[in-house]
């Protein structure tokens, strides 16, 4: 196949998201409340989300269906592309074929509004007149905010306090759809004022700021609250982009032998890769590989244990690998990837040897990203960038040893509001940082007392 684009029609669109828990030959290790210990069920869940989202969470059933009204919205940019990335292979000098998905093109720039359009068209048919959340990078700050501004329902958005210092322009897409964003910790909640109180520089976290949107969520109630990463629903819905790839490979004549993705809390890699899993259960030798920063090395360093998704304690306890839900990460420019945690369904596959994780370093990770730019021409989010990085790392390999590999990435936003991080790596500003094991030790006794 020549072609450098391979395409779907509006007609190709998924119908239906996977649910990869159908088809697992073991059970993920459900959530528990943090006061009994004890497995949650709905009403635990009811005063966060509305139920349509909670069955989904809770399902074992393979394929639910897409509501029409959310397709209408998803063909703003579904299907998206599958790029060849010939021209970068020429320039790496290999003779793997590499293929990248490009999430960029959806209007909010990534594809964390495969989630928000499906968790706003819920909250709206279930009559919720406002939505909490938080948000790294701010890439689902904006997905969020596009998102409820199409079912006219109010946002508000607390962003980690680095990223809202460092991305402006992601809090003014957010106003622009008509969201309300303030950096986390803020004076708006009680976890927040904790924090400041405490710490009045504090850089924030996710886990930080997703207390305060919880706390938002459940003091009022004409509020439900929404997450962009980790909950098996968000992963759900993310598999359209798996869906696609693989009809897009077969278009091309082609079956992936590496799959790569960055993770963060797992939604966009998830939604990529999920789809595949069954024909690796099967016997397809396929190799899946999720890559973090060596700053938040949660998969490739942290204990496989529950703990709490927040900072205060207000979630549930998930099973998952997890540097301590008291984690506050350094401040290195990948917003999207400093979680403390990891989708519970990610961990159990990495827990089952399934799937393989790496960790790097932020300026090995831009000098990628500018040989990725300078060959296909786009500037990534600097996510995005370690997945362009391992994805390098393999096609070298593969230029060492001959082999004409398939290796295949999910390009998960564009980096047009990520410039500063750039000039920073040009102009030698970027520190490298890895996670001290006494901080890891230190976050093994603050997790929660459970049998698990």
């Amino acid at each position: 196949m020549d072609e450098t684009k391979i395409l779907l029609s509006e007609k190709d669109m998924p119908t239906q998201w996977y649910n990869i828990q159908a088809d697992l030959p073991f059970q993920i290790p459900p959530p528990l409340h943090p006061g009994t210990g004890q497995p949650i069920g709905p009403a635990d869940l009811a005063p966060l989300f509305p139920m349509e989202l909670i069955k989904q969470e809770v399902t074992t059933e393979r394929w639910i269906d897409i509501p029409e009204e959310v397709q209408d919205v998803y063909k703003l940019w579904r299907p998206s592309p599958l790029y060849r990335a010939r021209r970068w292979e020429k320039a790496l000098d290999t003779p793997a074929k590499i293929y990248y998905k490009w999430e960029g093109v959806s209007p909010p720039g990534s594809h964390k509004p495969n989630t928000a359009v499906p968790q706003a068209y819920y909250n709206k048919q279930e009559g919720t007149k406002r939505i909490a959340t938080e948000t790294g990078a701010g890439q689902w700050g904006s997905a969020l905010s596009f998102a409820c501004n199409l079912f006219d329902i109010e946002c508000k958005v607390y962003m980690v306090r680095i990223s809202y210092d460092q991305k402006p322009y992601r809090r003014i897409l957010m106003e622009t759809w008509g969201g309300k964003c303030v950096p986390s910790p803020s004076p708006d909640t009680q976890a927040g004022r904790d924090m400041l109180a405490k710490d009045p520089d504090s850089p924030g976290s996710l886990g930080l700021a997703i207390s305060e949107a919880v706390e938002d969520a459940v003091s009022r109630d004409d509020t439900h609250y929404a997450l962009g990463s980790v909950l098996n629903h968000v992963m759900l819905h993310q598999t359209v982009i798996g869906q696609e790839t693989k009809k897009q490979l077969e278009m091309a004549g082609d079956y992936p032998d590496i799959l790569i993705g960055c993770v963060g809390g797992g939604s966009n890699f998830a939604g990529f890769f999920l789809p595949f899993v069954k024909d690796k259960l099967d016997g397809k030798p396929t190799r899946i590989i999720c890559v973090e920063p060596q700053a938040c090395p949660t998969l490739s360093r942290a204990p496989y244990a529950y703990d709490f998704g927040d900072v205060a304690g207000l979630t549930p306890l998930l099973k998952m690998y997890t540097l301590g839900h008291g984690f506050i990460p350094p401040p290195i420019h990948a917003g999207g990837l400093r979680y403390h945690g990891m989708a519970p369904i990610i961990c159990a596959l990495y827990n089952h040897k399934l799937l393989e994780a790496v960790a790097l370093h932020q300026n090995e990770v831009f000098e990628a990203a500018i040989s990725f730019a300078r060959a296909e021409g786009f500037v990534v989010a600097p996510e995005t960038a370690h997945a362009v990085k391992t994805t390098m790392d393999e096609a070298l390999k593969c230029k060492e040893s001959g082999e004409a590999k398939v290796i295949v990435f999910n390009n998960s936003g564009h980096g047009h509001f990520d410039l500063a991080s750039y000039e920073r790596y040009l102009s030698g500003g970027l520190k490298d940082y890895s996670y001290p094991e006494e901080k890891i030790q230190e976050a093994l006794e603050s997790l929660p007392k459970v049998s698990s």
